[in-house]
């Protein structure tokens, strides 16, 4: 790794930059990218999200409280600082770059990777030090021996059975938008707005069912840049039924650039430098969040159905697993002779019990792939919100302690999101109090009711409450928007209790908004526990004082009733979990049949 640093700081000298930013985005500002955008994992080995910047003589790597235990352990032994973002004597990433940037200096990154916004605020800021960006070079790139090439998969029609509405309703709403807006053309950069708009879906990125592209969209038609050798006769044909033509990926720079005399619609947050950069003096610019954007976390009815069915699916295949988990030892504490078999292994462990819930995903009609990476993690390596075994890389389970996994489908229906933390065995009474207030916490805030108009930041305390109460806190979000057969963290709707930097906290919850409801607490070298199910935004009454919303459960799995300490449970927190529980069983116990039926109603008995 100090090797390729090496090797990027000679490209850095010959390109005449001082200070290089590398960003975790690709060319979309995507969440998670393809191998060939995996430019910080090259260079640090480093696996989750942030931002790496490299000097002549240091190399620092800023994240989030999600990644701060995994960033030290996977680039242990590399010439990299850790830069710990929001904690106290860290810098943000602007003022370091401005600190390290000298007088009359040069700041690079491949202008493609890094959002117009962020760019542009760094162009105005190294005025003041007369230093200038240089963004017009990948040059990871141009050192990366072996970089795999970008991803290629076959697009594909989701159909209006599932979408509830068709592309070309979709485009009609889009122009009549950019009407409004005095827009003569809009452009799209992000990959899942445009797979939502044209209903069509691909897995170019893992996990997301999204494909590289890139669209303008004009008042009489549109223009699609993409690989066109993924899209088959059938999907040219819906194209062209839609009036929109296909372009070659890397053309729509070149494109951008004829555009003249004419006002474009798009957001410069989720636009890259590159793009706005590349437009003629003469285009006038109408910034707006992308109305996509807005329109998909908004699911329609249909999609609301789809995602009720989903749920109900992945809830069976959850519960299989909760059940084949909760049965894997017997009363000495050794593997059943069943669990070995289901295994092939004599050993349970983080890795091929993943496997087994995988596999109990494919079951079910209509899944296509899972949502993200499962996160299946035992003891203390729960403690890492993000861990995740690899097949080389895990943990033994043992039949004792905690075991949390996060994980989520992908089906024709939509997109689920779920975790659970259940007692292999006996538990110590700080595991069985922190499983509890992590339970009451998600309980409570999938109780709330508000106000038209409220944020995440609003609502956040309902579930953060529990925790701040005895100086206890967990370092993510409490809640994210979910995409439909799209990504599994969406915007705009979020939960949170302080505004983050790129973030949309602000914007209020909207009915048909699928939300994650997912409180955790994490002690290194001890345990972590997260609960969490996908909430609903739905109409609940009207009174004088205006609308108010509530959230409803949409996902369908039982909670481990072995872990709570129901002496801490006030009653209303027992009524919501009975409650839970009872539509639990009547939505899943139809699909189960013997020992896992008697089981499933054990587990939801009432308390």
């Amino acid at each position: 790794m100090n090797e390729q640093l090496k090797n990027l700081r000679a490209e850095m000298e010959k390109s005449g930059v001082d200070v290089y930013l590398i960003p975790t985005d690709d060319f979309h500002q995507s969440e998670y990218v393809g191998d060939h955008f995996r430019a910080i994992h090259y260079l640090s080995g480093f696996t989750g999200e942030g931002n790496m910047v490299v000097t002549k003589d240091s190399a620092a790597l800023f994240t989030d409280g999600r990644y701060f235990i995994q960033a030290e352990k996977e680039m242990e032994g590399r010439d990299i600082n850790l830069m710990k973002m929001g904690q106290p004597g860290v810098p943000t990433l602007d003022d370091y770059l401005l600190e390290k940037t000298p007088e009359g200096g040069v700041l690079g990154f491949d202008g493609r990777c890094v959002d117009f916004k962020h760019g542009d605020s760094l162009k105005k800021k190294l005025f003041a030090k007369n230093a200038s960006l240089s963004t017009g070079a990948d040059l990871v790139g141009n050192v990366w021996v072996g970089r795999p090439a970008l991803a290629a998969s076959k697009v594909w029609i989701l159909e209006e059975k599932f979408t509830g509405k068709s592309a070309d309703e979709k485009l009609e709403d889009l122009r009549t938008f950019m009407k409004e807006h005095n827009a003569d053309v809009h452009i799209i950069t992000s990959l899942d707005d445009i797979a939502w708009l044209l209903n069509l879906r691909a897995d170019d990125i893992p996990c997301n069912p999204v494909f590289l592209s890139y669209i303008i969209v004009y008042m009489d038609n549109a223009v699609l840049y993409a690989n066109k050798a993924d899209f088959d006769d059938t999907v040219i044909r819906y194209l062209s039924e839609i009036n929109v033509s296909l372009k070659d990926y890397d053309s729509f720079y070149e494109d951008v650039k004829t555009l003249r005399d004419m006002t474009v619609l798009l957001e410069k947050g989720k636009t890259n430098f590159e793009t706005i950069s590349d437009l003629h003096d003469s285009m006038k610019i109408a910034e707006e969040m992308l109305p996509t954007s807005k329109w998909k976390a908004c699911k329609n009815p249909t999609e609301i159905e789809n995602m009720k069915k989903a749920h109900i699916k992945d809830g069976v295949a959850i519960t299989k697993y909760l059940y084949f988990m909760k049965h894997a030892f017997d009363e000495s504490g050794a593997l059943t002779e069943e669990t070995r078999e289901i295994l092939g292994s004599d050993e349970l462990n983080e890795w091929n019990s993943a496997l087994v819930l995988e596999n109990f995903r494919r079951e079910q009609e209509g899944y296509i792939e899972p949502s993200f990476t499962t996160i299946s993690a035992y003891g203390p390596n729960a403690a890492l919100p993000h861990y995740a075994p690899t097949e080389t890389s895990f943990s033994k389970v043992e039949p004792k302690g905690l075991y949390l996994v996060d994980s989520g489908g992908q089906y024709y229906e939509g997109t689920t999101d779920i975790t659970r933390t259940i007692a292999m065995g006996p538990l110590t009474d700080e595991e069985r109090k922190h499983y509890t207030m992590v339970l009451v916490a998600h309980l409570r805030l999938g109780d709330v009711k508000f106000l038209e108009g409220s944020s995440g930041i609003t609502l956040d305390l309902a579930a953060r409450e529990v925790f701040w109460k005895e100086g206890l806190n967990y370092n993510h979000g409490t809640g994210h928007g979910v995409g439909f057969c799209l990504n599994v963290h969406e915007r705009p709707n979020a939960i949170r209790y302080r505004k983050a930097p790129g973030r949309m906290e602000d914007v209020a919850l909207s009915e048909g908004n699928i939300t994650s409801d997912e409180p955790g607490l994490y002690i290194e070298g001890s345990h972590g526990i997260r609960t969490e199910n996908l909430t609903l935004v739905e109409k609940w009454k009207t009174t004088e004082f205006g609308n108010f919303f509530k959230f409803s459960f949409i996902t369908m799995a039982p909670y481990d009733l072995e872990a709570i300490d129901f002496s801490m449970m006030e009653k209303h927190d027992i009524e919501l979990l009975n409650d839970y529980h009872r539509t639990v069983y009547e939505k899943l116990s139809p699909y189960f049949e013997g020992k896992e039926l008697k089981w499933l109603k054990e587990a939801t008995r009432e308390i």
